[in-house]
């Protein structure tokens, strides 16, 4: 069980850094970032999540929010699965855990 635990929370914490780094080239590379290669490789790699946000957000929202309702999606997910982990390892007892 903590295997996995871990293993969702790895998957989750590579997703919300590299949707954090896409935000911050987006705001530093400007009018350029399409052309910007890291910020292409971002977009490459967050093309999952940012499929998830726009298929969960409602049709009102400007396509350019689905990155950012990605990001907020995968927060509480990470949050739940490291609750989860915490509950997990205080009914195993803490030195299983390590």
């Amino acid at each position: 069980m903590l295997f996995w635990l871990n293993l969702v929370q790895l998957i989750l914490y590579i997703g919300l850094l590299a949707l954090a780094g896409q935000g911050a080239l987006y705001v530093l590379a400007g009018a350029r970032r399409q052309t910007n290669l890291f910020y292409q490789l971002f977009q490459i790699l967050n093309k999952p999540w940012t499929a998830l946000g726009r298929l969960l957000a409602p049709r009102q929202f400007a396509p350019r929010l689905h990155p950012f309702i990605a990001f907020c999606l995968m927060a509480a997910l990470y949050l739940a699965v490291t609750l989860a982990k915490i509950e997990h390892c205080l009914t195993i007892g803490v030195e299983q855990c390590r």
